[in-house]
């Protein structure tokens, strides 16, 4: 009544044993990276890579007598010990295996007690394992399931609460992506055990490469020997993934170098990830960042303290905020160069259909988990966090994420590994618990130029990236038009449209930039601009964040 236990086993496997041989657990839910290819073992060089399935069959459950499987398209299957299944007496009446999901797991049932009465009798004892793939299509969380998913959920859910069977040597497996996608019943079971699969950590990727190498000897030619150093660079990528990969450049004749790993490991992550999140890439470091030196020198020091490993005084996030177009994302860009570590900015998470949603932040946070150290980039957070009570509008969607996110943020165990970085224009929005220290450590203001000569100089800047080349302080006769509050992303425009005017009717850059000046209405208009420097001088945790122009905006301590 013991699964095998072949060293060395992954984390979650072991923790799946021990759930089992210990009798605290009989069914096990199996849901995150459980599409990847998992080591089956094997001798050196002849070392194998398999399904989730195959690992638990060869892997875990080779002492088990019958060991069962069932998914929607290849119906019911008995992967091992017919010759004891088929002993049954039900199955000499009827030797046809279902494929329907609920004749199947009837079936099932059925057979589960029939082991469990023989057992009970003392006639037998069959070890019997059950191995339910894509749980969460045949028992999917839908709004106002019928009697056919409930029923179906409910005999899943008895194998794993009918004292009858629980006591028996039986068990049972529901592979699901995302338990979000599991109907509540099957979820929610209190006498299941839930294991989450994270992606392979660069320890585990070294072991699957060492397997992979002596099938693709040019593939990973440059590495031989040194296999520790692509596991490093692919970390957060899946096995499936990599191995496609080893193939093709084998196929190919083309050896891997260090220098485009980093490059591939990207396209290989988003592509996994199906857009729900992007990598930022920079070569820009804080030096490029032109203003905000006291912000700066807080960055910088929390960067130094990350590298260095003294992790009890870094803060586990930051609150960019400033008004719409100040350059909180360039700064993010800056602060990535800077660190030198992953910045994955998440999009397009968000899902109208039920469980989508949270099984999209369940796939992100195992991702961030395998990176090691990253950056992850909330932008327009007010809009993307979600509320504590977001009312029947969306479902409860938001406040579905907002739980998610609060947790995770507030996850101790992730200071040093993960850095949130959230970024609004309107950080009053976003609830004050996902602001507290703990999750968000330090909020940092950004504001707009305060004088004509900052704005002078933040355009000649961009007008300079652009081929449009101004003299270093801005002449008499122009000084008096520079616009004051200008943002970056205003001041890109400005120094577009110099450019295009500069082309089109055939003037230098000087009166190319004051023709555009002549005629240039800011684009969010003072009201607005002012309200959200306010919101921004109000967040901020240190008055040497706040410009001294801007200090009069700050609430009287």
């Amino acid at each position: 009544m013991s699964m095998t236990r072949t060293p060395p086993l992954p984390p979650w496997a072991a923790e799946l044993a021990a759930g089992y041989e210990s009798g605290a657990h009989s069914q096990f839910i199996l849901s995150g990276n459980v599409g990847d290819r998992m080591p089956l073992g094997g001798a050196p060089g002849a070392a194998q890579l398999g399904s989730l399935p195959e690992f638990l069959s060869r892997v875990m459950l080779p002492r088990f007598d019958v060991v069962l499987s069932y998914d929607l398209g290849n119906g019911l299957r008995v992967d091992k010990g017919g010759e004891t299944f088929t002993r049954w007496p039900r199955y000499k009446e009827d030797a046809r295996l279902p494929r329907q999901p609920r004749e199947a797991v009837e079936t099932v049932t059925h057979y589960l007690r029939y082991c469990a009465n023989l057992a009970r009798l003392g006639q037998d004892r069959t070890q019997v394992a059950v191995i339910l793939r894509s749980a969460d299509l045949v028992v999917p969380n839908v709004p106002g399931a019928g009697y056919e998913l409930t029923s179906i959920a409910s005999l899943l859910r008895d194998w794993a609460a009918d004292p009858a069977l629980a006591d028996q040597p039986i068990a049972t497996f529901l592979i699901a992506d995302n338990l979000a996608d599991l109907h509540p019943l099957v979820a929610s079971n209190p006498r299941a055990c839930q294991v989450r699969i994270p992606l392979p950590e660069a320890a585990d990727l070294e072991q699957a490469l060492a397997a992979l190498a002596p099938r693709h000897p040019t593939a990973l030619g440059a590495f031989a020997g040194d296999l520790a150093r692509p596991a490093r660079l692919l970390s957060g990528t899946t096995l499936s993934a990599i191995e496609s990969l080893l193939k093709t450049r084998e196929h190919q004749k083309k050896p891997l170098v260090e220098s485009d790993l980093l490059g591939l490991k990207k396209a290989l992550v988003e592509r996994d990830c199906a857009g729900l999140i992007e990598f930022i890439e920079s070569r820009r470091t804080l030096d490029d960042y032109a203003a905000g030196e006291a912000l700066k020198k807080q960055l910088r020091q929390d960067i130094a303290l990350w590298k260095a490993g003294d992790l009890q005084a870094l803060p586990m996030g930051y609150l960019l905020c400033g008004p719409v177009g100040t350059g909180k994302t360039y700064l993010v860009e800056c602060l990535a160069g800077e660190a030198g570590v992953p910045v994955v900015k998440l999009k397009n998470f968000r899902d109208k259909w039920v469980g989508s949603t949270e099984g999209n932040l369940e796939k992100i946070f195992r991702l961030i988990h395998a990176l090691g150290r990253a950056i992850v980039f909330i932008d327009e957070a007010d809009q993307s966090l979600g509320r504590r009570n977001s009312g029947g509008d969306d479902g409860g969607i938001g406040g579905r994420v907002y739980a998610m996110i609060a947790q995770e943020m507030s996850d101790g165990a992730n200071r040093g590994k993960v850095m949130w970085v959230l970024a609004s224009s309107r950080p009053d929005l976003i609830e004050v618990d996902l602001k507290r220290p703990g999750r968000v450590d330090v909020k940092l203001p950004i504001f707009p130029t305060a004088s004509a000569s900052e704005s002078w100089t933040l355009i000649r800047a961009l007008a300079k990236r652009r081929g449009l080349v101004l003299p270093e302080t801005a002449p008499a006769e122009l000084a008096p038009r520079l616009p004051l509050w200008l943002t970056p992303g205003a001041a890109e425009a400005l120094a577009t449209k110099a450019y295009r005017t500069s082309k089109v009717e055939a003037k230098d850059a000087l009166a190319a930039l004051a023709d555009c000046l002549a005629d240039w209405q800011p684009p969010v208009p003072r009201p607005v601009m002012e309200a959200q420097i306010r919101l921004a001088a109000a967040e901020a945790t240190d008055r040497d964040f706040i410009p001294e122009a801007f200090r009069a905006y700050a609430p009287e301590v």
